[in-house]
């Protein structure tokens, strides 16, 4: 009996993400990663033991003006359609989900889909690539971007943590990555060191966060980056498929 209430309560949740918008639904087990879920958000986030990763595709045909991005039109639209709307649609969705959890009896903690806590590290309280990466939706990039086989770095991720008992979905994937620096060649400010992701190696390591905020504070009011998200092959290459298809 208790099997058939997880099966159905973990139909309902992904049938009600999916119905939403998500393009990407999945569950990650925490255990791995508490140590550093507890020094980044605290004892009351490092308590849940699952997470709800929750992703939704960035559309092709905004990232590929990236290089144009100096263009007011261009970054306006980035960070209006690639980058508000989606994180709306996202909170949204984490709230729609978190509500049937919380109805079916058990806890839910909706993140915000891009909100900082603490300005000093440049951190959200949980790193949602990290519950997509334990999620089994991609991996981490040496841009630091979660990287999906699918669509590469052009996804925007939520994530919910919770106590119910969902089934773990997938597995951490190897990194796909090999010799390729284009993320890291195109970086205007040489915020990436191109290294490897490993676990217990902290952020530094391979990224530079506060390159990247003084790039975009340096620049005019409307400004985006967005190149690393642009160049990854494994998202530019599929979203020029999809433009000529859509030019034939």
């Amino acid at each position: 009996m208790k099997s058939n209430i997880k099966t159905k309560l973990n139909e309902n949740i992904k049938d009600l993400a999916l119905k939403e918008g998500a393009d990407f639904y999945g569950v990650a087990d925490l255990a791995s990663a508490r140590d550093f879920i507890r020094d980044q958000g605290g004892d009351e986030v490092a308590s849940y033991p699952l997470a709800i990763s929750l992703g939704i595709r960035i559309m092709d045909s905004i990232v590929d003006q990236l290089p144009h991005r100096q263009e007011r039109k261009v970054a306006v639209n980035y960070r209006h359609h690639g980058y508000d709307i989606i994180n709306r649609r996202l909170d949204l969705l984490a709230s729609r989900v978190s509500s049937l959890i919380q109805n079916e009896g058990f806890h839910a903690l909706p993140l915000p889909a891009s909100e900082r806590y603490d300005d000093e590290r440049i951190c959200a309280v949980l790193s949602h690539k990290l519950a997509a990466r334990l999620a089994g939706h991609g991996w981490i990039g040496k841009s630091c971007l979660l990287v999906t086989p699918k669509f590469g770095p052009r996804v925007r991720w939520i994530t919910i943590l919770t106590d119910a008992p969902l089934e773990v979905t997938g597995r951490v994937m190897d990194e796909h990555c090999g010799e390729c620096t284009e993320c890291v060649d195109i970086c205007p400010v040489s915020a990436f060191t191109g290294v490897h992701f490993k676990e217990d190696d902290p952020r530094e390591v391979r990224y530079d966060a506060r390159k990247c905020e003084k790039y975009l504070e340096d620049g005019e009011e409307w400004a985006v980056c967005g190149l690393c998200v642009y160049v990854c092959p494994h998202g530019r290459d599929k979203g020029i498929i999809n433009e000529n298809r859509e030019r034939e």
